[in-house]
């Protein structure tokens, strides 16, 4: 049976690759996928390992239902490139970072999150990166979360393919 590793990535792990993990691991037991899909998240800095996630992003995703607070921050690694199929990421400035370490034949497994927003969703239209809520309120929270609930029901789609026995 096939399965495909996920791992979301953002600069300290705390605020935005943890929501997507939230919200991707609630899709994708939503569409009984939970056997051929996992997900985990990691962030390119070191700041906040073995930290929960931002108290407001928690806050935010506990609001529409998601779990955050067993999550713990933890800092992308070299194995990482083998062990996930595809590393995403949450703005341009990680993908450049996990570039600069990942083995050159594994680059094509770098991806940005907002790539996978289904095109019919004019809200996102051309937005490229998921908003950095750190320095901002409850708003920039629930802005990732609208992002990530988008892009996130886009990539089960296009993964659905390559599930198929």
């Amino acid at each position: 049976m096939k399965t495909i590793s996920i791992c979301f990535v953002c600069l300290g792990n705390i605020c935005r690759s943890p929501t997507a993990e939230g919200v991707m691991r609630h899709q994708v037991d939503e569409a009984k996928l939970t056997e051929r899909i996992t997900v985990d998240s990691a962030g390119t800095g070191d700041w906040h390992i073995g930290s929960a996630p931002d108290e407001r992003a928690q806050h935010a995703a506990a609001q529409r239902g998601y779990d955050l607070s067993g999550l713990r921050g933890r800092q992308i690694a070299v194995p990482d490139f083998e062990r996930f199929d595809l590393l995403i990421a949450m703005d341009d400035a990680n993908v450049a970072a996990l570039r600069r370490i990942c083995p050159p034949a594994q680059h094509d497994k770098i991806r940005l999150l907002m790539e996978f927003v289904p095109q019919a969703d004019a809200r996102w239209a051309g937005e490229r990166e998921v908003s950095d809520p750190y320095f901002g309120g409850a708003a920039g929270f629930e802005q990732v979360l609208d992002q990530c609930e988008a892009a996130c029901r886009g990539l089960i789609a296009a993964l659905h393919p390559q599930l198929v026995y």
